[in-house]
């Protein structure tokens, strides 16, 4: 018969593993999870990404948004950044 562990023994073990070897059986748990929602319909999700990028691309198209180069983009994040820290 295999060892069982209840949860604090599997949080305990967890925790005691180095910083590389958690976040490996961490990134594992999560793709567990992630494999029961696997089973939706694949064409419905790219179908819905398809919608997503169109209104997207309109939105740019009409001018209703604008894009901002990524060196300007970042700028302002570090101004906004530092201006809560003040």
């Amino acid at each position: 018969m295999g060892m069982s562990m209840n949860v604090a023994e599997v949080e305990q073990a967890l925790l005691a593993l180095d910083e590389h070897d958690r976040a490996a059986v961490i990134h594992r748990g999560l793709r567990s999870l992630d494999a029961e929602d696997a089973n939706a319909d694949q064409a419905e999700v790219d179908a819905a990404w398809r919608v997503e990028l169109r209104r997207r691309i309109d939105d740019i198209e009409s001018g209703k948004v604008e894009l901002l180069d990524v060196d300007e983009s970042h700028a302002q994040l570090r101004a906004e950044l530092a201006a809560r820290r003040a």
